[in-house]
């Protein structure tokens, strides 16, 4: 591992530390709306022999797990792999690296990693160790978050802190947040690590909230790159893009209620059988 890549993994794994019980607020109802699509690309069921990457609070492991699956989650953030454990305590979690997975080859049936892809410094690395892992013939699935046009949660703050802050801070270069959007690129990724059967897919996703502040509340607390991106604004600008996300998201309310589409990108493919 490179000092660029070294740097990176470092500010994620200690942001992820630091936000585990508050992306669990912010993004848990949003997040577990793509988990059946999720398992069902890669044929997640009973008695199969799952791995959720990037396991988080254990969403997809429960469901999983619900499914009648042999799951096991893995996750980098000690933080996460605690706070997966509490909430489900018939699942079994254990802290790793997508990028070293701690398993022997063709040890599951399934590999899934939900919005994690985007938060790896050495992402070909993980498709790399997913693919070893799986059986021949096994299922690989991975979700990301479409492009801020379109999941507009993200196209609200960046736009926000374009016209009101600095967009250009200095943080640890990592890869682009949003490469793996393009339909394309998660095809030819997937391909070049050795897997056929290519899809991509879009999942509708709404994220709902209370009221139309709620939405930077979120990005604040419960994420890593975008939190850091606030967080390095001075006190005058950070303000002025808390007033502009909130206007924004008045435009989603409706009886009572913000929702902002916040659609994924769903890839999936398979190992070969020889």
């Amino acid at each position: 591992m490179t000092s660029r890549t070294g740097a990176f993994r470092a500010f994620e794994h200690a942001g992820w530390q630091g936000a585990a019980r508050r992306y669990d607020d912010a993004f848990g109802s949003l997040t577990r709306q793509a988990i059946d699509p999720l398992l069902d690309a890669a044929e997640v069921r009973s008695g199969a022999r799952a791995l959720d990457v990037a396991s988080g609070p254990g969403y997809v492991a429960a469901a999983a797990a619900a499914r009648g699956a042999r799951v096991t989650g893995v996750d980098f953030s000690l933080a996460m792999v605690r706070l997966a454990r509490a909430q489900n305590s018939g699942v079994k979690f254990r802290k790793g690296n997508a990028e070293s997975l701690p398993f022997p080859d063709g040890s599951f049936d399934a590999v899934v990693m939900n919005f994690g892809m985007l938060h790896l410094a050495r992402p070909e690395h993980a498709l790399s160790e997913a693919l070893r892992v799986l059986r021949p013939g096994g299922r690989y699935a991975f979700t990301v978050w479409a492009k801020p046009e379109e999941a507009l949660g993200f196209g609200i703050i960046l736009e926000a802190v374009r016209k009101h802050g600095n967009p250009d801070v200095s943080l640890p270069p990592g890869p682009p947040f949003f490469r793996f959007s393009d339909a394309r690129e998660s095809e030819t990724v997937l391909k070049i690590a050795g897997f056929q059967k290519v899809s991509v897919q879009r999942v509708p996703q709404v994220w709902r909230f209370s009221e139309p502040g709620l939405l930077f509340d979120a990005f604040l607390g419960g994420t890593v790159r975008t939190q850091a991106l606030l967080h390095a604004q001075s006190a005058q600008a950070l303000e002025a893009i808390r007033a502009a996300a909130a206007k924004a998201a008045e435009a989603f309310q409706t009886q009572g209620t913000v929702e902002i589409p916040m659609p994924a990108v769903l890839a999936a493919a398979a190992k070969p059988e020889k």
